[in-house]
């Protein structure tokens, strides 16, 4: 059998006491024996309602908050610290205003000291892939809040991750721009073949994306369901009417507790 890409072992996050002397407050449970494993190019999704700990556990994925307890493994090694082989994008694009949008697709090879002539290519070929080539000259202001997103997922892809981490990043957008950035996500992971972690809050959008969808429950964050999503690819507007989809949203509904009655 072929070894899992990652795999989070017992996971635990607490976050220490946050008051003073006169009114002390308990430490902080965000996360609470999280375990589970990735497949090599699969999209995962945590869905969740806000604030149960998706966001902390991404984040633990990433290397950018230390674990309490457990450990994450991604290709064989331990996770302790940013690793230069991952992606990541949030919610909101947080493009430098200042440079272009080229400028700021390339910027993550700055950091990593190879920004050259196929780093140029590889950015513009993204940029196409998304539909931005001819916007490769204009600053942040000038686009859209869709497009200014397609440049934070280039950014995030320029480098070639073998990871890619999203965090809700198509949560501010309107509904039909939202549908059409899934679908780019889509194509970009088939072209790509990253794995995708995926955080939502949203049901529909974990099914119609995901591989495995991992529902939380409220906070303290543990998995009380795990959807194995066997829908056909490529995933097209026509799978959100079938009974399939139906049926999948219908136990992460009711393991979210928004849906009464049997899950399966």
């Amino acid at each position: 059998m072929t070894a899992p890409f990652g795999q989070l072992e017992h996971v635990r996050k607490v976050f220490p006491a946050a008051g003073s002397r006169w009114r002390p407050a308990e430490p902080l449970v965000a996360i609470d024996d999280i375990s589970c494993a990735i497949q090599p190019g699969e999209l995962v999704s945590l869905l969740g309602p806000s604030g149960c700990g998706k966001t902390t556990l991404l984040r633990i994925v990433a290397g950018l908050t230390e674990p309490s307890a457990g450990r994450v493994r991604i290709r064989g090694r331990d996770v302790s610290g940013p690793q230069r082989d991952f992606g990541v994008v949030f919610q909101t694009p947080t493009l430098m205003p200042w440079r272009t949008v080229l400028d700021n697709v390339l910027f993550p090879m700055e950091i990593l000291g190879t920004r050259n002539a196929e780093a140029r290519r590889r950015a513009e070929a993204l940029l196409d892939m998304v539909g931005l080539r001819g916007f490769a000259r204009a600053r942040p202001h000038q686009l859209s809040g869709g497009m200014q997103q397609r440049v934070g997922l280039c950014r995030a892809l320029v480098h070639e991750p073998a990871l890619l981490l999203m965090d809700e990043p198509f949560g501010a957008l309107d509904e039909l721009t939202r549908m059409e950035m899934q679908d780019l996500l889509l194509a970009i992971r088939q072209a790509t073949k990253a794995t995708v972690l995926f955080v939502t809050h949203s049901v529909s959008e974990a099914i119609y994306l995901s591989d495995q969808v991992l529902v939380f429950s409220r906070r303290p964050a543990r998995i009380v369901e795990h959807l194995q999503v066997d829908l056909p690819y490529p995933r097209t507007a026509e799978l959100r009417y079938m009974d399939a989809f139906t049926r999948l949203g219908q136990r992460a509904s009711a393991a979210l507790g928004v849906l009464h009655g049997p899950r399966r």
